[in-house]
């Protein structure tokens, strides 16, 4: 039996068992990349949908300076906060270093750029049908903003699993200012990257796995939620 065939067998068991020292990293991944999502989701969408209908001196440069962070690298993105969270750093007070805090913190910064010019965009497109419609009833920057907020929810839906697929992912930043430490901050990237080059080829595909399963389930769950959306407004119109 071949070295490919053996690991993959081994890593399903892994998985199938309930393995405690995978499914411990699964959750602790899981947690991580959450409330890294729903803290930069919130934030992005908020500044995005302002930036979509706000008209302001610079601006532009500020769509510029945003479509650059896009491309931030996470190594990048992992040293700024390493810098700014250790002990000589001007937050080093926090004794955030090496903790799930300064994770969050990391991937918060990562997510938060994607949500924001997403979310700009899509805002921005409804804003150029509505948006004159609402301001002639009086809604200003931030009712206009909120309102066709709400009408792209399920686009935001989309934007909102882009956003945890990019933190649950993301593997530089979190090794750096969590330290890859066993049984507190190794997640399932840093897990994959040590246990590979280690050679424990089993548990880094088990938990490779799993986060393509993640992934997966959250995707077929938009599409299950867009399509009964659809659905809806067709019966709403008359269609069905």
């Amino acid at each position: 039996m071949s070295t490919f065939t053996d690991s993959v067998t081994t890593a399903l068991n892994l998985v199938v068992s309930l393995d405690g020292s995978l499914w411990s990293i699964v959750w602790r991944s899981l947690s991580v990349s959450s409330v890294s999502s729903v803290i930069g989701f919130t934030m992005g969408v908020v500044v995005g949908a302002w930036l979509a209908v706000a008209r302001f001196a610079g601006r532009s440069w500020v769509l510029v300076m945003l479509n650059t962070l896009l491309a931030l690298p996470s190594v990048v993105v992992g040293l700024v906060v390493y810098l700014l969270l250790s002990r000589s750093g001007p937050l080093g007070f926090l004794d955030w270093m090496f903790s799930f805090k300064a994770m969050v913190v990391a991937q918060v910064i990562l997510v938060l750029p994607v949500v924001t010019a997403l979310t700009r965009q899509t805002v921005e497109s409804a804003h150029a049908q509505y948006g004159e419609q609402w301001q002639s009833l009086g809604a200003g920057v931030w009712m206009r903003s909120l309102i066709l907020a709400w009408d792209e929810r399920l686009t935001l839906l989309t934007i909102a699993v882009t956003a945890f697929g990019r933190a649950v992912s993301e593997v530089g930043a979190v090794m750096i200012v969590g330290g890859n430490i066993d049984g507190f901050t190794r997640v399932m990237t840093t897990a994959i990257a040590l246990e590979t080059s280690k050679g424990d080829l089993p548990l880094a595909l088990g938990l490779g796995l799993v986060l393509l399963a993640v992934v997966l389930c959250l995707n077929a769950l938009l599409a299950g939620i867009r399509r009964h959306a659809g659905r809806r407004k067709l019966s709403q119109e008359g269609w069905v």
